[in-house]
């Protein structure tokens, strides 16, 4: 058994990194624009734990997910993060995000954007350099500290931006379609490193995709979510073993997983072509 699996046993017995128990959320209630985007949801993930949300555009995948950060409220039921309440954990910074569009700052180089969330939490400078230099070897990108983001290739660019959500070494890391952007060899390899980086970390993810081969390759578990409003139709358990990388993508329970997923999502009314996005536009 090897180190990563050790603390990922561990972990799994621990607080649940997030609880999300009967939850709602209705946009524009008691208008005539109102929205049912979530009804009824409910899911645990567990310390450790990997697990995608996957479904059609407007399913409330991406709604879910900021509600799990705290920056919108649910209209009704409760989440918790590591224990807290939703509003505690982002107070307390439980978590790191990452987006589609890696959001650094062009004037900053690569080690002070990954410095910034650290700034914020009022690290001095030499610890901040140290965690930063720790972050950018995670990434493998430690020949680039002093690099400019503009300078960097995009997949080079959302490295730099999984760095500085996990510099805190925040539980939980939630990740919105983090690859979307990226053509198909370079998002293979970013979902790789990400794979690598989680199982190293023991990080717990939350991570939004429209790609069934990518819920597939990185989750411990899929969570399939019907059209709007938004529920949680199936979970799909995926036992692929802890260390993926490029064979993992050929084995036949890879395949096994991925036509799983697909016959979920066609069960709750979503037709989808093999290997292809589900949609582009989320909320």
């Amino acid at each position: 058994m090897s180190v990563a699996d050790v603390v990922t046993s561990d972990a799994r017995g621990a607080t649940p990194a997030v609880t999300v128990d009967a939850v709602s959320k209705v946009f524009n209630a008691g208008t005539a624009n109102q929205v049912d985007a979530l009804v009824d949801v409910a899911l645990d993930v567990d310390a450790g734990e990997f697990v995608s949300l996957i479904g059609p555009s407007g399913c409330g995948k991406s709604t879910l997910l900021r509600l799990i950060a705290n920056l919108i409220e649910p209209s009704a039921g409760t989440i918790h993060v590591n224990g807290k309440t939703a509003a505690r954990a982002r107070l307390d910074q439980e978590y790191g995000m990452a987006f589609q569009q890696a959001g650094l700052f062009d004037w900053r180089t690569v080690t002070k954007n990954v410095e910034l969330p650290l700034e914020l939490k009022g690290w001095d400078k030499q610890r901040r350099a140290a965690r930063s230099r720790e972050m950018l070897e995670l990434v493998k990108l430690d020949d680039f500290a002093n690099h400019r983001p503009w300078q960097l290739s995009g997949g080079m660019q959302q490295r730099v931006a999984i760095a500085r959500a996990l510099a805190a070494h925040p539980p939980l890391l939630l990740m919105d379609e983090p690859f979307g952007a990226l053509d198909e060899m370079t998002r293979e390899h970013m979902q790789a490193e990400l794979a690598r980086i989680c199982n190293e970390t023991g990080t717990s993810v939350v991570f939004v995709t429209h790609s069934i081969p990518e819920a597939v390759y990185l989750s411990d578990r899929v969570v399939v979510m019907s059209p709007r409003p938004g529920r949680i139709t199936d979970v799909i358990d995926v036992d692929l073993g802890r260390d993926r990388d490029d064979d993992t993508r050929e084995e036949d329970g890879f395949y096994k997983k991925i036509t799983e997923v697909r016959e979920a999502l066609r069960r709750g009314g979503h037709e989808t072509t093999s290997g292809e996005p589900l949609g582009v536009d989320d909320r």
